[in-house]
This record gives structure tokens, C-alpha cells and sequence, in this order.
């Protein structure tokens, strides 16, 4: 019966259609920056880099915490400072920091740094997939579905981000000011869409907004890693 049902899930990773939000196994890298931070435009312009890579999903989270120096960021939300302050709680870690990359929900790793930024991605990509997930948009409804092809280990939740994939900010003050910097896959929205207990298949309908991109999140609760991830147009 195992052996039938990974048959069936990798049958699946096979039939999903390109462009409907099929990708097989991407790496999910999390930029969280701030347009007040010096040191995040070198990080902020290699994730463009990273947006335009078959196999990566790059998603920039703007925090809210340098906002107090001069500069208040147009994108930051209390919702990225408060996903990355609770990776950092996951991971036992005492003090969260820009540019900070997290990459498949599990390691960090310093944004500007591309060379080790790359040895992550790559270490996950050889890891191989834990489940195919399919992400297929009609009109106001996304209909996502999944099966696992390793054993899930406890809960997870099933979450909607939003992005938009590219903007330009002309920032007036603070450390950065005077630059015209570019952002891109700016996170807008974060939105858990319903739990899953990891176990048989994950089948499910849902209603969504707007005309912007997305991505399909699945990921172990509270901060855990990332088990699959796919785009919605």
C-alpha cells in the first residue's frame, strides 16, 4: 500500500500542469529586510536574482522593527516581524536581524551572503521532495491538493501569501536615503487557509481575492519546515 501510494503521488507531480501552480520541489527562501537597513540592498537585489530561478520560490517579508530610524518602510507589517521572530523562537535562537534568509522554513543564513546562500539551496534541492502539491486557480477559488511521499512528522498548516513582483521605492531618509532601490516578490498577505493533520491526502477548495501572484504554503506548525510550496498566477 506504501509503495502504490507514492506511485500515485508522484504520478500526480507528474500530471500537474506548468503554470497552474505546478513546480517540482522548489526551495522556499524567505528574505526578511527593510528598506531602512544599509545593509539589505546587495540582499534585496540578489532576491531578484532568485525570483527568476526555476526550482526557487523568493519571497521578500519587510519588518517593522527599523522603521524608528528615519525611515518607515512602505511594505513592513507587524505579521513579517512577527514570522521571523518566531523562526528564531523555533530554532532557539535569541535575536532576529536584516538581511536574514530563511530557507525552507529551517536554516538561516545572512542575505548578502550568496555564496552561502547558495550551498543551502542546494542542500534542500538534493533533499528531495516530502509530498507533490498542485495549486490551480479559477476565478475567486483555488483548489489545492497534495499527497506525501515521506512520512510527515506532526501538524501543519496549509497558508495563502500574497506578493507583488516588483516595485521601486525612492527612499528620502534614513540610512538608505537618496537611493531609488528595487524590491521584488514583496510579500503583501499571509493567511492560513486550514490545518492538516500530515496524513493521507490533502484535498481542498478556497476563496481568494484579487489578481495578483501567490503561493501555496505548505508547512509544519508553528514555524516548522517547509513540506511544499507551489504558485498561483
Amino acid at each position: 500500500m506504501r509503495q502504490l501510494k507514492k506511485f500515485m503521488a508522484m504520478a500526480l507531480m507528474l500530471l500537474l500542469p506548468v503554470g497552474a501552480g505546478a513546480q517540482e520541489h522548489p526551495v522556499v527562501v524567505e528574505l526578511f529586510t527593510s528598506q531602512g537597513c544599509s545593509s539589505c540592498p546587495p540582499a534585496d537585489a540578489y532576491l531578484h536574482k532568485l525570483a527568476k530561478r526555476d526550482g526557487v520560490i523568493a519571497l521578500a517579508m519587510h519588518v517593522d522593527y527599523w522603521d524608528y530610524i528615519g525611515w518607515k518602510d512602505s511594505f513592513a507589517s507587524p505579521k513579517m516581524t512577527a514570522r521571523q521572530r518566531g523562526y528564531a523562537r523555533t530554532g532557539n535562537r535569541r535575536m532576529v536581524y536584516t538581511p536574514q534568509m530563511i530557507i525552507n522554513g529551517q536554516d538561516h543564513v545572512v542575505g548578502n551572503r550568496p555564496k552561502d546562500v547558495e550551498e543551502l539551496i542546494q542542500r534542500h534541492a538534493r533533499a528531495g521532495a516530502v509530498m507533490a502539491l498542485s495549486a490551480t486557480r479559477e476565478g475567486n477559488q483555488v483548489m489545492v491538493r497534495g499527497e506525501t511521499l515521506t512520512p510527515v512528522k506532526g501538524p501543519a498548516v496549509v497558508q495563502l501569501i500574497r506578493f507583488m513582483p516588483r516595485q521601486t521605492v525612492d527612499i528620502k531618509r534614513g540610512e538608505n536615503a537618496g537611493r531609488s532601490l528595487s524590491y521584488a516578490n514583496i510579500v503583501t498577505e499571509i493567511r492560513e487557509l486550514r490545518d492538516w493533520d500530515g496524513k493521507g491526502a490533502l484535498e481542498f477548495s478556497a476563496q481568494i481575492s484579487g489578481s495578483g501572484p501567490g503561493v501555496i504554503l505548505v508547512q509544519g506548525a508553528d514555524h516548522g519546515p517547509v513540506l511544499a510550496a507551489a504558485y498561483i498566477e
